[in-house]
């Protein structure tokens, strides 16, 4: 009977090791995996940072772009217009009318 007993502590200590190994090896493999995924996370947080930047760089430079073409208009916008050679002749001839009739009296 005693021979039953020490075969069943063996089997137990026996698979109570193999638990042991067992628990020690998901471990191992748990903290594989949770490296990986700490790797994955940082290697997508970079790619999103860079894609984030190239964004933000290319809205600058379509804003500074827009901007210099609003600044060139308004600079343009600033400029007189050159006279209208119909509207100068007309000019020319009010004024050579006015003075005609400011020196002889007469409309």
């Amino acid at each position: 009977m005693g021979s039953a007993a020490d075969t069943a502590i063996a089997r137990v200590l026996q698979v109570e090791a193999e638990a042991r190994a067992s628990v020690a090896a998901a471990r191992a493999q748990v903290g594989v995996l949770a490296e990986a995924a700490r790797s994955e996370a940082r290697a997508r947080s970079e790619r999103t940072e860079r894609r984030i930047r190239a964004v933000a760089a290319a809205f600058e430079r379509r804003t500074a772009q827009r901007l210099a073409a609003i600044e060139a208009e308004a600079a343009q916008l600033q400029q007189p217009d050159p006279p209208d050679a119909k509207a100068v002749a007309a000019v020319m001839s009010a004024v050579a009318a006015l003075a005609r009739e400011m020196v002889s009296g007469t409309p």
